[in-house]
């Protein structure tokens, strides 16, 4: 496994109520929703923590290398499974880093946008410990038929927030639904939003996000 992600961190004036460790998506860098963050009209500081995916060749970018959580072959839909796992395990290492500096796991949210909402969906729904919440934008559940035999126990009571575009052509919203109903059979809380937009975030998605994320951390 590579050396711990590099991250770009926003700390809040005060003391932060929690932490947000948020994932980009494919070919982006730990800057793209950096600027989300004031917009986002929050009841209490939170930190937020913003990694930066490994470089490796995406086989649905000609092999080139870029920014990614893990491969994508549109002839293997199933094929990026190790990469996920392992980008798992580094966002992991993150939240270790935020529990030994005196941040509760209780208190830490993952949220991520398109490939990085697969890592935090897989992490957060296989963790031992409760997060405060799991924020899965414009993304999907990887590989949802194997998903009852490995979610944790502590993870059930986890509120999840999923969005999505109903014009995306990156990810077509009926996947996404497939991986909210996944949830729900599951007994999992999926608060589900869908806007008129495409493979993006829009500024009604923004102000449901800071309702979310101070509804959790109220």
């Amino acid at each position: 496994m590579s050396a711990t992600l590099d991250t770009v961190t926003i700390v809040p004036d005060g003391n932060a109520a929690g932490t947000v460790i948020w994932l980009h998506g494919l070919g982006a860098d730990a800057h793209d929703f950096e600027p989300i963050v004031p917009m986002l009209d929050l009841d209490r500081p939170l930190k937020f923590v913003f990694p930066n995916a490994p470089v490796r060749p995406v086989t649905i970018n000609a092999g080139m290398e870029m920014r990614a959580w893990y491969d994508i072959d549109p002839g293997a839909p199933l094929a990026g499974e190790a990469d996920i796992r392992e980008s798992a395990a580094q966002v992991d290492e993150l939240v270790g880093l935020e529990v030994a500096a005196g941040m509760p796991h209780s208190k830490i949210t993952l949220a991520g946008f398109s490939q990085g909402g697969v890592i935090a969906l897989h992490l957060g729904l296989r963790a031992d410990e409760r997060f405060a919440g799991i924020m899965a934008l414009s993304t999907y559940v990887h590989d949802h038929e194997q998903l009852a035999g490995e979610v944790s126990f502590a993870s059930v009571d986890t509120p999840i927030f999923m969005a999505h575009g109903l014009a995306d052509p990156m990810i077509p919203i009926a996947r996404a639904v497939t991986s909210r109903e996944a949830l729900e059979r599951l007994n999992y809380r999926v608060e589900w939003h869908e806007y008129g937009m495409g493979h993006q975030v829009c500024p009604e998605e923004i102000e449901h996000i800071a309702l979310w994320l101070n509804r959790i951390y109220a």
